[in-house]
């Protein structure tokens, strides 16, 4: 699949979506970036269809801090576990 890019504007902040380029064994991923943030996400869906009565989703939150050069100290050295904010974010199992 080829990289596919599309730019545009809303309430004053310049978007930028790109596909085709990460991601390629899910079955949809997009690059969204807005400003110096950046946003990877995927789906991932059964060939098979399946008749369920509800809609099986799972959001996974991850902060990873190392990645913008602030590397915690302390006994718990880099990103042994999820934040504070990381865990309250995340959804019930």
């Amino acid at each position: 699949m080829s990289k596919v890019t599309h730019e545009f504007d809303l309430y004053g902040k310049h978007y930028v979506l790109e596909s085709g380029e990460l991601a390629k064994q899910a079955t949809g991923a997009c690059l969204v970036k807005c400003g110096e943030s950046t946003v990877l996400l995927t789906a991932v869906v059964s060939k098979e269809r399946k008749d369920y009565d509800f809609f099986p989703l799972t959001v996974d939150f991850n902060e990873k801090m190392y990645a913008v050069g602030r590397i915690p100290g302390g006994y718990l050295k880099r990103e042994a576990r999820p934040s504070e904010k990381a865990t309250l974010t995340l959804p019930a199992p």
